[in-house]
């Protein structure tokens, strides 16, 4: 009789209207993966072996399948919002169970951890010093602490950079008429202004002691009756603390005829950064003695105009956060009231060598299985794992107009099916009324 295969086919339908309804009422729900219902004819067993007139007993549900293809990618406001730009999933923590999601609408916690709507934390590497290192991932967890400060000519990875200038003197100068004065002894705690008759050009920027606080180091350039030759000579906020012995210059700078340096870079430079303060009538603890190097690599001497390209050193003030960004490569920078930004930790991928066997726990959220395979974690843009972007979200990947029509098509199927049943009772009605 035609009633089981009717009933399993009006039942396939209603399963594949289930799929598409599913899939319509996700259509806006970030990171969701549609879904496709697939069926397989089934056929009764036979003592003898399969004939070859064997009919069919039906259909039955084979498979949910998802489709993992990418979904369009959406500008929001929030920094913490991110999106996966072609293959893996996000690692997430669960009570210390990992689960896997393509929804990259996170946010922080009380604790600073970066969580989803659901609590669960984003898993990668954490920062050590400012560097990635990696290592097993763990919830990724956003220091509030203040960044601390940097002292010029030192950093974290306890190398001296100190001062990079870059500057043009200009050639035609002539020798200064009035000889330099130095404002006092050396380690003077008096403030001075030299006067502008005994140099060429001068230039200043802020330099930082050990404990964050910035001093103006001013650059002072005079032509010597030597070709090619420059003395420099420098103050710190005004004073002649400088240990670099009596009045005198700090280095001095020579040039080829071609214009290009030849010698006096880097030059060392020696601070008594206690005395600066007291010069201040300060005394804040900082380092006494704070030395670094002046790299002038790239000055030149041209007849043109004096300029400066480039002054820049290396401390800085204590920050606080304010913001956060993600980059392609998954990494969390913090950003400071300073200026400075600083790795807070970096985003891992995961990938899986069959995601259709992934087990479905709901809110987007997917878990492995042996039919899946194991996870394969790094870091993004690395093998097959896809880029991150910050301030974005994938959309779902549900093509709404294929969706509908989908529908009509089962909701026809449906009706055939009902069809089936129609005709088979009015066969068993005919044989009822047989005299």
């Amino acid at each position: 009789m035609a009633f089981q295969q009717a009933l399993s086919g009006l039942n396939a339908a209603s399963k594949a209207i289930d799929a598409t309804s599913h899939n319509i009422a996700n259509s806006s729900t970030v990171g969701y993966k549609a879904s496709v219902a697939h069926f397989g004819d089934v056929y009764a067993a036979s003592l003898a072996g399969a004939g070859a007139n064997q009919i069919g007993i039906g259909v039955n549900l084979s498979a949910i399948q998802q489709q993992f293809t990418q979904g369009n990618i959406t500008a929001t406001n929030n920094p913490l919002d991110i999106s996966i730009n072609g293959a893996g999933f996000f690692r997430m923590d669960q009570n210390g169970a990992p689960t896997f999601t393509r929804n990259g609408q996170f946010h922080l916690d009380k604790n600073g951890y970066i969580v989803n709507d659901q609590n669960m934390k984003l898993t990668g590497y954490m920062a050590q010093a400012g560097q990635i290192i990696p290592t097993t991932p763990v919830p990724l967890q956003i220091s509030a602490s203040d960044l601390e400060p940097q002292a010029t000519g030192y950093n974290s990875t306890g190398s001296f950079n100190g001062v990079k200038a870059n500057l043009n003197l200009d050639s035609r100068q002539t020798v200064p008429t009035s000889a330099w004065v130095n404002g006092g002894a050396a380690g003077s705690t008096s403030v001075y202004t030299p006067d502008p008759q005994t140099y060429n050009y001068s230039t200043a920027l802020s330099i930082f002691d050990s404990l964050g606080n910035a001093h103006t180091m001013t650059y002072y350039f005079r032509k010597t009756a030597v070709p090619g030759t420059w003395d420099v000579y420098a103050n710190v906020d005004g004073t002649t603390n400088l240990n670099n012995g009596p009045a005198g210059p700090i280095g001095s700078l020579t040039f080829g005829t071609d214009g290009q340096i030849t010698s006096g870079s880097p030059m060392s430079v020696s601070v008594n950064m206690t005395n600066v303060q007291a010069s201040q009538s300060q005394s804040n603890g900082a380092q006494v003695v704070q030395t670094f190097p002046i790299d002038f690599t790239g000055t030149t001497q041209f007849g043109s105009a004096f300029g400066t390209n480039r002054l820049e050193q290396d401390g800085y003030a204590a920050g606080h956060l304010v913001g956060l960004s993600a980059g392609s490569d998954g990494v969390i920078q913090g950003r400071y009231s300073n200026g400075q930004t600083f790795a807070q930790g970096q985003v891992v991928l995961a990938n899986f060598t069959n995601p259709n066997g992934l087990q479905a726990l709901g809110n987007n959220q997917w878990a492995e299985t042996s039919v899946s395979g194991p996870a394969l974690v790094g870091a993004p843009n690395t093998s097959n794992l896809g880029v991150l972007s910050s301030s974005t979200v994938e959309e779902s990947n549900v093509d709404l107009t294929a969706e509908l029509v989908n529908l009509i098509t089962q909701q026809r199927n449906y009706q055939a099916n009902a069809q089936s049943i129609k005709t088979q009772d009015q066969v068993m009605q005919t044989l009822v009324n047989l005299r």
